[in-house]
């Protein structure tokens, strides 16, 4: 995503947690849809959101309206479980391929942590089509979790959108229309000619030198930690990324 001021937004997709949803997108961006559309939405400690403000721009073929609830389902088993129960699930962790994970003994989802990104909907039984997204700014805000699909996390110029101006007007909404931030486009890596393309390395989890940190993030060490807490949660559990050398 790149905003009028030339500022880069990378987003990794999670297609095998919402795969509708993560369709609609590939078909949004291919369309150049959300291209001359804004960030209209900036909430105080919570999201910074993105689309058509008017929710009037037509939809493009094959975008499905209203997608199958894709809140959770996925495997239930995680790479590493953290050693404490989570408040929102039975457990919570890390999956072999680096994303949050939160679920019970029938299935897992992707919680709501600092730049996770999520599909904006109204009242149910809409669920949001994915042209309409929002991106975590603040403390992460469980209790959406398996209540909206969250299709990625934002791996690079969260910055870009957590520092924006905080919108005035009911839940963070720009009431003054000049305020919102227009968006220059919307690109898909794979749709950029190949010498424009990022690359990027997430970090495995389904090995010992990972469980050893996800050890060390729930019993921080002296000298600054005088009382190690014991357990993490899992949105305080930094998962790197960085580009492929």
């Amino acid at each position: 995503m790149t905003l009028k001021d030339g500022e880069r937004i990378l987003i990794r997709l999670a297609p095998d947690r919402a795969p509708v949803h993560v369709a609609n997108i590939r078909a949004l961006a291919h369309a150049h849809w959300w291209d001359g559309t804004s960030i209209y939405r900036v909430q105080d400690n919570y999201v910074a959101q993105w689309g058509d403000v008017t929710e009037d721009k037509p939809l493009p073929r094959p975008v499905v309206a209203n997608p199958p609830p894709e809140y959770a389902g996925g495997a239930a088993a995680p790479a590493v479980r953290l050693s404490r129960p989570d408040p929102y699930s039975d457990w919570a962790g890390v999956s072999a391929d680096g994303w949050p994970v939160a679920g019970n003994d029938r299935r897992s989802w992707l919680p709501h942590c600092y730049a996770m990104v999520g599909v904006a909907r109204n009242l149910a039984p809409s669920t949001g089509s994915g042209a309409e997204l929002y991106t975590v700014i603040g403390h992460a805000p469980r209790h959406l979790d398996r209540n909206i699909a969250v299709i990625g996390r934002i791996i690079e110029g969260v910055e870009h959108l957590s520092a924006l101006p905080r919108g005035k007007g009911d839940l963070g909404f720009y009431a003054d229309a000049s305020r919102r931030v227009p968006i220059a486009r919307i690109r898909l890596a794979s749709d950029l000619p190949r010498s424009e393309r990022p690359h990027y390395q997430y970090r495995a989890a389904d090995n010992p030198r990972f469980r050893a940190y996800v050890h060390e993030r729930e019993n921080r060490q002296p000298p600054f930690f005088t009382v190690p807490a014991g357990g993490a949660d899992i949105c305080n559990v930094p998962l790197a990324v960085r580009k492929r050398p």
